[in-house]
């Protein structure tokens, strides 16, 4: 099954690092984030992967020409503005002979078991499977009884609250729904899946951590050195 990574963002919220290399090649704990995700999927035994690049691609194709870890990589060069939506779209062709495939974001790691990710989303027989994530509180939670503060906790994960974790399952009937404007895939497809009834979730509550800020990179070095 190939795994599409989409590698092709700005990635403005880290722009000291961005401005001089793409987003998932930024370097944590020694290793690329790319690298870092790449080698979850494989650690499942899925290692066909098609990176679907833009800003700065160049790199990232440099990287891979000296690094032959991965058999099976393939580099498309999918527009330096182009939002994720069609970014898909435009490797509608390396896929066509694809029943499902996986897809996630250059940017997140997780420990998530994708195998049983594939096998639920056989199970349910959607277009679209969605690992749905609790992340902490991005501030401290307070319980209290009147002004009285009777706990505290620091960061505290959501007790009702799940957002997108990437790590999607799709099957190639998605083409039928994306179409060939430049639409994000998080709102314009999604909301079509939605519409459809073909979009399910798979409930992680397990390590997941998305690089979007230079305080993301500091706290997941942390998390990394700690569980190395």
């Amino acid at each position: 099954m190939k795994i599409v990574i989409l590698c092709g963002g700005a990635g403005s919220r880290i722009a000291h690092e961005t401005n001089k290399i793409p987003k998932p090649m930024i370097i944590v704990n020694g290793k690329p984030i790319l690298i870092r995700i790449m080698e979850h999927y494989k650690k499942y035994g899925f290692d066909d992967f098609i990176l679907a690049c833009g800003h700065k691609f160049e790199i990232i194709q440099k990287y891979f020409k000296k690094n032959k870890k991965f058999k099976k990589v393939k580099i498309v060069y999918t527009g330096n503005k182009t939002l994720t939506g069609k970014r898909l779209y435009k490797l509608k062709k390396y896929l066509k002979n694809e029943e499902n495939f996986m897809l996630t974001y250059g940017d997140g790691i997780s420990k998530l078991n994708v195998k049983r990710l594939v096998k639920f989303h056989k199970k349910n027989n959607k277009y679209a499977t969605v690992t749905a994530v609790r992340p902490p509180s991005a501030f401290g939670e307070l319980i209290m009884k009147k002004n009285k503060v009777k706990k505290f906790h620091e960061k505290k994960r959501s007790k009702n609250n799940w957002i997108n974790g990437g790590f999607f399952v799709f099957n190639i009937k998605i083409f039928r729904l994306l179409k060939n404007i430049n639409s994000m895939l998080e709102d314009d497809l999604m909301s079509d899946l939605v519409k459809n009834k073909q979009l399910i979730a798979y409930k992680y509550l397990g390590f997941w951590k998305c690089l979007d800020t230079y305080k993301d990179k500091i706290e997941l070095e942390k998390i990394l050195k700690k569980n190395a």
